[in-house]
């Protein structure tokens, strides 16, 4: 007697159970990645947004280039940056990579 048509059987049984067992392990890795990657990366997008559209007369910036100044003037979608004393530049909000507040931190000499 022959073991083969036993072996052939025993593959065949199963069905729905095991296509559910071998998608569940990367539906839960993508949860994870989700839960620990995507979704706090979206919460820091979106609070930079906001503190840019938020920006206001008086606070510091620093353009997407590097360079650090004092908002003089804002408009809609710009804003008249004053990099040094009578050097006034008018740059893009959306340039803007960061809003610091006036007079937030000490410099680290002090």
């Amino acid at each position: 007697m022959s073991t083969t048509p036993i072996l052939a059987q025993a593959t065949t049984t199963g069905g729905g159970a095991d296509i559910l067992i071998g998608i569940a392990p990367w539906v839960l890795i993508f949860g994870i990645f989700y839960l620990l990657l995507i979704r706090p990366q979206q919460k820091q997008q979106k609070q930079q947004r906001d503190s840019i559209a938020a920006v206001k007369k008086g606070d510091e910036v620093v353009t997407g280039g590097g360079h650090i100044g004092k908002v003089t003037k804002v408009a809609e979608n710009e804003v008249e940056v004053e990099f040094a004393s009578g050097q006034r530049h008018r740059v893009v909000k959306s340039m803007l990579s960061q809003v610091r507040s006036p007079g937030g931190t000490k410099p680290a000499n002090d």
